[in-house]
């Protein structure tokens, strides 16, 4: 781990000024430190942000206003957020160990790099470490890597489990920077890989994400599932996060879904969403309308397995989410 400097800052606006070139932020540090570990992240500068007073979850209007520095741990377990938006308790506490929640922040999660193992391995090229350098995981270790929005220069995922979440319940994020204050909507904040591997956000150079907006919860019911390998806290081959409304007639009212682990973003459904809104809400229905949005499915030799694996999933959750 190469040296760097150090510094706490007191409040948002203290941690944008000491921003500069070759710094990062520091929150919970439960993935940069891995990175800088391994020789992935080499920051020159961190500025620890992990005490702001950002560690709020408050009701705002109809929804709740989530501050960055909230631990993770503390956002799956509030009452409010257990009782209004069980997908996003569901989503968290899926996420990682009880000692990595008790670590890691909602900030911190949402910009959480991806665990490609070529992105990590600095032996290997990537695009997303080294641009131009090549993406070996094309031709190479690719099973569980997008199927989805994925380019010539990555095909790598997004790890976090809770901004799948996020994307299905239309969040807003809210960022401050040294060109003032803005809100970035949910899916919207991540971007996928385009020529770009190595952006993963839409955040301009000092930017600091202070808060996640919830709106007022989805009508229906919701749910998140998380498909992994194994039983314990492992990442996931692919995960859904659903809302269904349906109507006394039978037919959909409304609905979320939103994928992970299908693309460098969370993914959201919307072609899914557009063929089931006013359709019987019957596995046929569901079927058609999975299959609608994995017809945009690109998947490489390895990991084409994903796309049963998502209309599956897809399917299974609505059934179980429709009364």
């Amino acid at each position: 781990m190469r040296p760097f400097e150090y510094a706490r800052a007191g409040d948002p606006a203290d941690a944008v000024a000491r921003f500069r070139p070759g710094a990062m932020y520091l929150g919970g540090g439960t993935n940069l430190v891995d990175l800088m570990r391994l020789g992935v992240a080499e920051p020159e500068f961190l500025v620890d942000v992990s005490r702001l007073p950002l560690d709020r979850i408050e009701p705002d209007g109809d929804g709740l206003r989530v501050g960055a520095a909230v631990r993770n741990s503390d956002l799956g377990a509030h009452p409010l957020v257990r009782e209004r938006y069980p997908m996003l308790a569901r989503a968290v506490l899926a996420g990682a160990s009880g000692q990595i929640r008790n670590m890691a922040t909602v900030g911190g999660n949402l910009l959480q790099r991806t665990r490609c193992p070529y992105f990590q391995d600095v032996s290997k090229p990537c695009n997303k470490r080294e641009p131009g350098s090549g993406c070996p995981a094309i031709g190479g270790d690719h099973s569980n890597l997008a199927i989805l929005g994925h380019s010539p220069a990555c095909v790598a995922t997004h790890p976090s489990d809770m901004a799948v979440a996020l994307a299905a319940l239309d969040a807003r994020v809210h960022v401050t920077g040294p060109g003032g204050d803005r809100v970035i909507p949910m899916p919207g904040l991540h971007r996928l890989p385009g020529d770009e591997a190595g952006r993963d956000t839409v955040l301009a150079p000092g930017e600091l994400v202070t808060a996640v907006h919830l709106p007022a919860p989805p009508a229906g019911a919701s749910r998140y599932r998380k498909v992994r390998e194994r039983a314990s806290f492992a990442f996931a081959l692919v995960s859904i996060a659903a809302a269904l409304d349906v109507a006394g007639d039978g037919t959909v009212r409304d609905c979320r879904i939103a994928l992970g682990a299908v693309a460098h973003m969370p993914w959201r459904c919307e072609r899914a969403e557009r063929a089931l809104r006013g359709a019987p809400a019957s596995e046929e229905s569901f079927t058609r309308a999975a299959e609608a949005e994995l017809e945009q499915a690109r998947p490489l030799p390895r990991n084409a397995h994903k796309v049963p694996l998502a209309r599956n999933l897809i399917v299974r959750t609505l059934l179980e989410l429709a009364p």
